[in-house]
């Protein structure tokens, strides 16, 4: 084992990695042991287990292809090396293993957990349950499941468990425990509403509920839930739904908040790029903050596997005349560029398979400019697009369909025109360094740095950076030039002009970059950026908050291909829409959005340090777009109950422009003498969001999963008339 979690090579603890679950995955007990012998040895000292989620990985690389096994190769069998790379900022971590056999069969078994709990049934997710437990083993469960219960209720709900009377529950006994514990009252009030008898749903019943959800009411859907959902046999041949069925129904994927039809790529994708929002990251290359913070090229795999389309690599001058990418003038390690692109092109198109966008700020010599180009070429190959596509005007954009599996090169182009004093044109300096990104010095301009290599110059297509003048300057550009805009220049901008930056971005792309002086890292809201149709709003995606939550939620909807169709009013280049403005016009369809907040389950601790702690949940929920519609509410809290806490809260939001809207739902642990923890939250587009009573699928920080943690909710939309004013209070039912 060489590092995890932050730990270099030398430290004197180690991490020693048990495969849990999955029984092909576990080495040897030989194996087991002699890697453990082995490791107390280099580290001399004891060694503490760490485990950690299958589902917080993000893949596993084999071979030496880390920062840290790069550096050691040579010096460590490369067959026997492997990485695991987590979702989010945590470190990766590089394994050697006892041989290239057993290296392959990690990976092969991670792979296959992973798979497993991607693929997992509901009912095999119940069919988890332990052998046997005490009453003592059943109050630690209790406190990591997050509930508190009185030790009277929960003792004598153990006895009536207990059937053996034996001092501890078996199999089946604890199944019977856990249903007990998990009952749903709720729920059981929502069957009860559209049972006819109250104790079975017919097929017309599950229909009049399907009707009122919203959803395809048909016998033949209404009897394919019955055959999906329903475990017990005589109510499966009758074509009856139990209690237990509707609520294995209501648990499932199928009833998710979220639109599952907009899980696939349901947009035009035959349409300009400019008339794109596309999913775009600033500083890919970094981990942490833009002044100490280390670069990876894993910070590039965690960017594409989250859909991102537009990625930067801020290029230097390297020793040995191999540039490198690294955050200019700070104490941020440094990575070849030659091993970016290689990663980039392992995982430009897994995630989509639409144009990825490489914006490069470059600051190297024209030498090493002819290096990057080089490297570009070769190890890119057919992905890289070198010329316009075929039958296509140069100076029009074209369509995410007919550039997919294409990579575009975002920089400085060189016209081929002379200016006066007998130069060519180079004036096309709009990057970030020109203008004091992090450090808040301007970039000398020496001999050389300010000049383009004709190599670097003829990779750029359609994106060709220049510094912005004036929009009616831009109008008479083609659309294939593109600019950039600090967030401090484009909220000017939307404030002053908005109406002509919508009609702008009709035509031509904007990038939008977080100012300089955000030494942490930290992120502008993108919400606003949005409103005026900018498409490549490039956020830190290393770093986690609202900021990215939205990113996530926005770009949630179309497949996660990266790319999502800007709603009509902003696809027409003499459009009226005013960002600032929509007491009318166009995009204005005002409609009451009702959200009834009744209940959780299973919410996470905040700090598994304490396990005698129990959260006081809260939930918030938000409403972001256009800035009259921005507006966010919050329930009472529910002492001590993180389980199963009940709230039974009605919100109403008037939406005035809901083709722009995100729904934000955030659950926090209230507290009295701090800041509250955050617990969880989803955030997704209003037009994705479904009527009807709904579960609402948190996730943590990271966007990772934080399953089985759900709201339970009930959405309701109706039109609403223009002239309706800003949202009502909450109120109780």
């Amino acid at each position: 084992i060489l590092n995890g979690s932050g730990m270099g090579v030398g430290s004197r603890r180690s991490i020693v990695l048990v495969p849990q679950f999955l029984k092909m995955a576990r080495p040897s007990t030989e194996s087991r042991r002699t890697t453990t012998q082995t490791a107390g040895k280099a580290y001399q000292g004891s060694i503490t287990a760490a485990f950690f989620s299958v589902m917080e990985v993000q893949c596993v690389r084999e071979g030496c292809q880390s920062e840290t096994l790069r550096r050691m190769a040579g010096s460590v069998p490369e067959g026997r090396c492997l990485t695991v790379v987590f979702k989010g900022p945590r470190k990766s971590l590089d394994l050697l293993c006892s041989s290239q056999e057993e290296a392959e069969r990690w990976a092969r078994g991670i792979r296959t957990l992973q798979e497993r709990v991607d693929n997992m049934t509901h009912k095999e997710k119940l069919d988890q349950y332990p052998l046997s437990m005490s009453y003592e083993e059943v109050q630690t469960l209790l406190q990591m499941i997050n509930i508190d219960l009185s030790d009277q209720y929960a003792h004598s709900l153990f006895q009536k468990c207990d059937r053996s009377a034996d001092g501890r529950l078996d199999h089946e006994e604890i199944e019977v425990f856990c249903k007990e514990l998990l009952r749903r009252p709720e729920l059981d009030a929502v069957f009860i509403r559209y049972s006819a008898n109250g104790c079975v749903l017919s097929t017309v019943d599950l229909r009049g509920f399907l009707k009122d959800q919203g959803e395809d009411a048909s016998v033949t859907h209404a009897q394919s839930l019955i055959l999906t959902y329903e475990l017990n046999e005589w109510a499966q041949r009758n074509q009856f739904m139990t209690p237990n069925g509707f609520t294995m129904y209501m648990l499932s994927k199928e009833n998710c908040v979220f639109n599952p039809d907009h899980l696939r790529v349901y947009q035009d994708m035959k349409q300009p790029l400019s008339h794109y929002f596309i999913s775009s990251s600033h500083n890919t290359y970094l981990t942490k903050d833009q002044l100490t913070g280390d670069s990876s090229t894993e910070a590039y795999i965690r960017a594409l596997s989250h859909g991102c389309r537009c990625v930067e690599l801020d290029c230097w001058d390297g020793d040995g005349g191999e540039p490198v990418i690294y955050h200019g003038h700070t104490l941020t390690s440094k990575v070849p560029f030659v091993e970016v692109i290689k990663t980039i092109n392992e995982y430009a198109f897994k995630a989509s398979p639409y144009p990825l966008i490489l914006s490069l700020e470059n600051h190297c010599s024209v030498e090493q400019q002819t290096v990057m180009a080089r490297h570009l070429k070769s190890i890119l190959g057919d992905k890289l697009l070198l010329k316009p596509l075929v039958g296509l005007p140069a100076s029009s954009l074209p369509f995410p369909e007919d550039l997919k599996g294409k990579v575009l090169i975002k920089g400085k182009k060189e016209k081929v025109e002379e200016d006066s004093s007998g130069s060519s044109d180079l004036d096309s300096s709009e990057d970030e360094a020109s203008r004091g990104k992090a450090s808040g010095k301007k970039e000398d301009k020496k001999p050389g740095v300010s000049k383009l290599s004709p190599e670097l110059s003829d990779l750029v297509v359609y994106t060709r950076s220049v510094p912005f003048k004036s929009f009616e300057d831009a109008t008479k550009n083609p659309a294939t030039e593109m600019s950039s805009f600090s967030e401090s220049e484009a909220l000017r901008l939307i404030k002053d002009s908005g109406m002509h930056f919508v009609r702008h971005n009709c035509h031509q792309i904007s990038r939008i970059y977080p100012s300089g002086q955000r030494l942490q890292s930290s992120n502008y809201n993108p919400q606003d950026m949005w409103n005026a149709g900018c498409q490549i709003v490039a956020l830190n995606f290393q770093t986690l908050g609202e900021q990215m939550d939205l990113n996530r939620g926005r770009f949630l909807q179309n497949g996660l291909c990266g790319f999502v169709l800007k709603p009509p009013f902003m696809r027409q280049p003499g459009s009226s829409f005013n960002p600032e403005n929509v007491g009318g016009g166009p995009g204005h369809r005002p409609v009451l959005l009702t959200v009834r907040v009744i209940s959780a389950q299973q919410l996470p601790k905040p700090d598994w340090d304490k396990p005698s702690s129990i959260v006081d949940p809260q939930v918030w929920v938000e409403i972001h777009g256009v800035p009259i519609d921005n507006v966010k509410k919050k329930t009472n809290h529910v002492d001590n109950n993180g389980f199963n806490p009940r709230w039974d809260c009605t919100f109403n939001f008037t939406v005035h422009v809901p083709d722009l809207a995100l729904v934000r739902f955030v659950v926090e642990d209230h507290d009295y003498t701090s800041s509250n923890d955050f617990l969880g939250q989803f955030t997704l587009p209003f037009s994705s969001l479904r009527t009807g009573y709904r579960h609402v699928r948190l996730l943590k920080l990271d966007g990772s999963s934080l399953s089985p943690a759900s709201l339970f909710i009930h959405v309701k939309v109706t039109p609403s008339k223009p002239s309706a004013g800003r949202a009502a209070e909450p109120s109780a039912p």
